[in-house]
């Protein structure tokens, strides 16, 4: 048992405010960029002011004897997170995406700072019961569930972590050679990649290939199991497509790579930070031994 005061840590991204001053280096440059194009910079500092007064009412809810700290997006790789931290993501719902992968159980809250912008699916506690839900996640007094996430394991032991899915595939989206293994079915493809993804990510990236692939694949939040999707696969005299899709349960899907150079394996759409998957290299996906612990408000 933890010895410390919780901690409240709040895990925020820059506004698209905060984006244009840092790429035209003053509000009247970025107004006159905006004026020349039929936009209104007013609107996206409007959003920036409510995006941090929800910031600053959220902290000011937090109990006295807590203790409190902030990192941005950005900097996830490097905060240390610790055992009797409750985060709060203030934010859209990727945000909590991006968070999940550093954690080991503490509980999460997503904060929506703008429900007429951001779709809330993970982003569910309303600011009127943050007081109340933060000391009742420690307790376990708090509804929570138990999201399933995705982990790939390279034969090199390095691993990564995902609440959506994990991408396998080239750098540049073009065609991916790559050998596939399921159970005891194995083929060679070439695709534009394949994913693995959570009952969390089945409402994203994976929902758009089994719509577009009429390949529905139910896939629960929080059911303790992960779907494979092959984006395009392509038949020829060396590549076979009767994998396409499958659940995976009991286990893991194998992936060795067929790509003299730019394969590559990232997670939950952050292609800047990967893994290089080039010739020979091997990968194991399979739903992860971690979960991420939601507090739905």
């Amino acid at each position: 048992m933890a010895t410390n005061a919780p901690r409240a840590v709040f895990v925020t991204r820059e506004t698209d405010y905060d984006l244009l001053l840092a790429r035209h280096a003053t509000r009247g440059q970025a107004k006159f960029f905006l004026d020349t194009r039929g936009q209104d910079i007013d609107v996206i500092e409007d959003r920036h002011r409510q995006f941090h007064a929800t910031l600053h009412e959220a902290r000011s809810l937090v109990p006295d004897d807590w203790r409190q700290a902030g990192v941005a997006r950005a900097d996830l790789d490097r905060f240390l997170f610790g055992p009797e931290d409750v985060i709060v993501a203030v934010g859209q719902d990727g945000l909590v995406a991006n968070v999940a992968k550093y954690l080991d159980g503490q509980p999460v809250l997503g904060l929506n700072p703008a429900p007429d912008l951001y779709d809330g699916v993970l982003v569910r506690v309303p600011l009127a019961r943050l007081a109340a839900l933060l000391p009742a996640s420690v307790s376990g007094a708090a509804p929570a569930e138990q999201r399933t996430m995705v982990e790939a394991r390279l034969d090199t032991g390095e691993r990564l972590l995902a609440l959506n899915e994990v991408f396998v595939g080239h750098r540049s989206h073009q065609s991916a050679r790559y050998r596939i293994t399921c159970g005891d079915q194995a083929e060679d493809h070439s695709s534009s990649g394949l994913i693995v993804a959570s009952g969390t990510g089945a409402t994203g990236w994976a929902r758009s290939i089994m719509e577009a692939t009429h390949a529905a694949l139910p896939l629960d939040p929080q059911e303790r199991a992960v779907g494979f999707f092959v984006r395009e696969p392509f038949p020829s005299v060396a590549t076979a497509t009767s994998l396409r899709a499958g659940k995976l349960v009991g286990q893991p899907l194998a992936v060795t790579s067929r790509m003299n150079d730019g394969g590559v394996i990232f997670a939950d759409g952050v292609e800047q930070d990967f893994f290089a998957f080039d010739w020979g290299r091997g990968v194991t996906i399979a739903p992860a031994t971690r979960t991420l612990h939601l507090i739905t408000g």
